[in-house]
């Protein structure tokens, strides 16, 4: 696990970046962020098709969850929900949506302050991203090898533990 530099293509410049060189090492990030995140946390996880945004999302919900927790992909259904010590996780996958106006039917805004929000295809939401979300972005390395996760925004104080823990890992 080594930081790696920025990665130009996400949506805002990242404060934080590891290079992910497995999908183990997704995992760890994952199982990391499931540490971190409390209620009212939204992640909102950009990357094109095939970055890792899935696999990333189940590794955190597994982590909180118990590692033999069946976590479907929420392509078709939209939305999953999960409760963990009273907790509620929200998988929303926002690719199938037309605008943003459909966010209302899934019922994610109540959700953004209630629960942890795992938003795949976040560009959807439009100005309904909430303003202190954490964005982590996926992308493939020049050389093609692993991932970069890019990481920004969170409430105050987050990106600084995400760094902390991933310093000791």
């Amino acid at each position: 696990m080594t930081l790696a530099a920025p990665d130009p293509t996400a949506a805002q410049p990242p404060a934080l970046s590891f290079s992910l060189a497995a999908p183990e090492e997704t995992d760890r990030l994952g199982q990391l962020l499931a540490t971190c995140l409390r209620p009212g946390d939204v992640v909102l996880l950009g990357g094109s098709v095939g970055a890792g945004k899935t696999h990333l999302a189940r590794a955190l919900i597994r982590a909180r969850l118990g590692a033999g927790e069946d976590v479907p992909s929420p392509t078709f259904t939209l939305v999953q929900t999960y409760g963990a010590d009273g907790v509620e996780i929200w998988h929303a996958d926002l690719y199938r949506l037309g605008h943003p106006d459909e966010i209302a039917e899934l019922g994610l805004e109540q959700a953004f302050d209630t629960a942890i929000c795992l938003i795949e295809w976040p560009d959807r939401l439009g100005a309904l991203a909430p303003q202190g979300a954490l964005h982590l972005h996926l992308s493939a390395p020049p050389d093609g090898e692993g991932r970069i996760a890019g990481l920004s925004g969170g409430r105050p104080g987050l990106l600084d533990r995400i760094a902390t823990l991933w310093a000791g890992a």
